[in-house]
């Protein structure tokens, strides 16, 4: 199946998609300050809008519109600066925060795991990735690697690879946040420092942020 797609090398697409899934950046930091901060649940929550946005861009390059980012100096631009002012503004949002009292930190979780707390959390993990023009241009540099030259079918094995990438991401990231629900509950400091967490996530947000909005438009 794979070989009549046009798909090469398997096993290393799938261990390399696991090695670049494990290194920290705004998709970790969102998902473990969730479960931190809201438990697994909210975390998980967090991993599957992450998810969701990624699949944004797998279709969009099947479409045609990740290489458009690629071409279009205007298009990366501006969804570039889109992609930045949202992650600026979540990280002023957490540097804003005002601190929960250690005895309204349950209350505090069971509100952010509500229905509505976590649809906010998908939601804005959602936004995380599909506002980001650099997911686009890596899948656009790194599926076809593993694609033959002079494939039948090079649209759907982009599509398949895509899909497969963001599959395999599924347990490393609902890993973390299995992983930072366990160190809340059990780990006192992490319970009274949560409003911490706020603020070092927040500067780190402003960061990335800031690190996208410097990125240069790919040459044409």
């Amino acid at each position: 199946m794979w070989a009549e797609l046009g798909i090469e090398h398997l096993g290393l697409f799938v261990l390399s998609g696991w090695l670049l899934n494990l290194t920290p950046g705004p998709d970790v930091l969102y998902i473990v300050s969730n479960a931190l901060r809201s438990g697994v649940r909210a975390g998980i929550v967090a991993a599957f809008g992450i998810t969701a946005g990624c699949f944004v861009h797998i279709f969009a390059a099947g479409l045609g519109v990740s290489a458009l980012l690629a071409t279009s100096a205007m298009a990366f631009t501006v969804l570039k600066w889109v992609g930045a002012a949202y992650l600026v503004f979540m990280g002023i949002r957490m540097l804003w925060s005002k601190s929960q009292p250690a005895v309204d930190l349950e209350a505090a979780r069971a509100d952010s795991t509500s229905a509505g707390g976590l649809k906010s959390i998908f939601f804005r993990g959602f936004l995380t990735n599909a506002l980001n023009p650099k997911v686009a241009l890596f899948f656009l540099a790194f599926v076809p690697q593993f694609i033959a030259p002079g494939a039948s079918h090079p649209t759907l094995a982009f599509l398949v690879l895509g899909v497969l990438f963001n599959v395999n991401a599924i347990p490393i990231n609902t890993g973390y946040a299995v992983l930072a629900g366990w160190a809340a509950r059990r780990t006192a400091l992490v319970q009274q420092g949560m409003h911490w967490l706020d603020r070092v996530a927040g500067a780190l947000f402003v960061g990335f942020g800031i690190k996208l909005a410097r990125t240069a438009a790919p040459e044409l």
